[in-house]
């Protein structure tokens, strides 16, 4: 993870992990009088009411913005439905109450195209790689489990492990999957993404336990 930079203003303090972003532009393109990639600093944190900024800041997918609300307002909650999105050509978009090591977080974007320098986290490879794999995969079996904490580990050179409860979706929101265990791709040779075959052993992919 990158290094962590903190935006203080009145009612609210915004944090950017630069690491982390994968230029969705919800930011700017949403707030665009808090957060200008053109101005530095880039991020005014007194722009606007810290109920919109904290509203826009919920919809980072990679977790990349956070913020600590220093007028009572609420601090963000994890939904009640853990979420894995597949996005077309890119990463594993997750929400939810996730547990990654010693991290408990609500939002993160995953590689799945096994380029990404920040693994395993996205970092935006994908687009230079020319990464290429549906958004829309096929319907899987799957049962539901108890509403819980996701539990996210990388294996060593291999696939991404979720226990917990979790419902997989497309890139449209169509529901592919739900389960209690998964097994996902993130060496971006499976013939079957975005759940991992078994290919990476094959492919030769070399990444670090998480």
């Amino acid at each position: 993870m990158g290094r962590v930079k903190t935006y203080d203003g009145k009612d609210i303090t915004i944090s950017f992990d630069m690491a982390r972003c994968i230029h969705a532009r919800n930011c700017y393109l949403k707030l665009s009088e808090v957060f200008d990639p053109g101005r530095k600093p880039w991020v005014d944190p007194d722009a606007a009411s810290a109920d919109e900024i904290a509203a826009m800041i919920r919809t980072c997918p990679s977790g990349a913005l956070g913020f600590a609300r220093k007028d009572g307002g609420s601090e963000e909650r994890p939904p009640k439905i853990n979420r894995v999105a597949v996005l077309e050509n890119g990463p594993l978009a997750l929400a939810g109450d996730l547990k990654m090591g010693e991290a408990a977080e609500t939002r993160m974007t995953l590689c799945r195209c096994g380029l990404s320098k920040n693994k395993p986290y996205c970092d935006y490879s994908h687009v230079a790689g020319g990464f290429e794999a549906t958004g829309e995969p096929v319907e899987a079996e799957g049962k539901a489990r108890e509403p819980g904490p996701l539990v996210i580990r990388a294996n060593e050179d291999g696939c991404l492990v979720l226990e917990g409860p979790a419902e997989v979706v497309s890139g449209t929101g169509r529901r592919v999957k739900q389960a209690g265990k998964l097994f996902l791709c993130r060496c971006g040779q499976s013939g079957n993404k975005p759940f991992c075959d078994g290919s990476h052993k094959a492919a030769g992919f070399k990444a670090d336990p998480v």
